[in-house]
């Protein structure tokens, strides 16, 4: 808490000397959110710049070694969008986090976006490698023994990391978590359909189909990239669906049924416009890896290689619709040719 000498008792919701930001301003015992403006250095106003008074900002330091959870947001020339990421997350009512963006290469001036937030985010920057390696540069450089993501163009509750958190000291016992969602499509509301209800519990066989975690919603302890790795890099999207395909056979996912995590979509930038036709192709890739593993137990491995061939008949059959015969019959033959390698491999041939 710091006062003005207007008498006005500021509560300071970015973790750091930020020159603007979101605030919560106390009036006679009640709490008002305001965002407050750069006028000169010391001073800020309200945003419709009826009130003029000095400030003195509490500085906090870098990144923590201490901190609870490490929050990592990959980034790459979302400019605006990552700002109100950004914010949404230095607005958190739970304090004891560091804030971590890698730059992806981006071009659009995201680094001096970044630094107006101080030491309140430490911005990683790297050469354009992709979101899988953006993440796992955001993982490796935390210690926290909590980690959650934030997509660049996603925002979250206030109160998200402190109702996850929470459900996760509960349940020590579970590696991941994630919440429930609201949808928006170019600023409309978006219903969301039957099959995107969010499972829970063990979820191995609701993901085959398809990603059922959504990114931005999800806490990790960080002991399960221990045992399961990292995103896979060779993967330029779908490394979620990978990646949770690989955490369900370790782990139960635990639901935090409230809506937490909002999610913006219908721009051409996001990766699944991006890689729309033949998405598929980096699931089948995944699963291939998966039963190759040979971790799967005998059910388990049923269940992934009739997937495995449901997506290949559809992605070979388009393949040849579409003119690449040769891609199509490859496609078509991969089911059956994994099936002969597990049986040379235990000397049923």
């Amino acid at each position: 808490m710091v006062s003005s000498k207007a008498g006005v008792t500021i509560r300071l919701n970015p973790a750091g000397k930020c020159p603007a930001g979101n605030f919560a301003v106390r009036f006679r015992g009640s709490i008002s959110r305001f965002i407050f403006l750069p006028v000169r250095r010391g001073f800020f106003q309200f945003r419709d710049g009826s009130v003029i008074f000095p400030i003195h900002f509490v500085q906090r330091p870098g990144m923590r070694p201490t901190a609870k959870i490490d929050v990592v947001i990959p980034a790459f020339n979302r400019k605006r969008l990552l700002a109100e990421s950004v914010r949404s997350v230095l607005g958190q009512s739970y304090r004891d986090f560091n804030c971590l963006v890698v730059d992806d290469g981006s071009t659009d001036g995201t680094g001096e976006m970044l630094e107006t937030f101080g030491s309140a985010v430490t911005c990683l920057r790297q050469a354009n490698r992709g979101p899988a390696a953006a993440r796992n540069r955001g993982i490796r450089a935390g210690r926290a023994p909590l980690v959650a993501f934030l997509d660049s163009d996603d925002r979250w509750d206030p109160e998200k990391l402190a109702v996850q958190t929470a459900a996760m000291e509960r349940e020590p016992d579970c590696l991941i978590s994630h919440t429930q969602e609201v949808w928006y499509r170019r600023g409309e509301l978006l219903p969301q359909k039957k099959r995107h209800r969010k499972p829970s519990g063990y979820i191995f066989a609701r993901s085959l189909a398809m990603c059922v975690v959504s990114m931005s919603t999800v806490m990790v302890r960080r002991e399960l990239f221990d045992r399961v790795g990292c995103f896979d890099e060779d993967l330029p999207c779908c490394e979620d669906y990978d990646f949770w395909l690989r955490a369900s056979l370790e782990t139960r996912f635990l639901l935090v049924d409230r809506p937490l995590t909002f999610k913006e979509g219908g721009r051409p930038d996001q990766v699944s416009a991006v890689f729309r036709e033949g998405m598929d192709r980096f699931r089948i890739r995944s699963l291939v890896n998966l039963i190759r593993n040979g971790r799967l137990s005998t059910e388990r491995r049923s269940l992934a290689l009739a997937e495995l061939r449901r997506k290949c008949g559809i992605y070979g059959r388009g393949a040849r619709k579409r003119g690449r015969e040769e891609e199509g019959r490859y496609y078509l033959a991969l089911p059956d040719s994994l099936a002969r390698e597990r049986e040379v491999a235990i000397g049923v041939v």
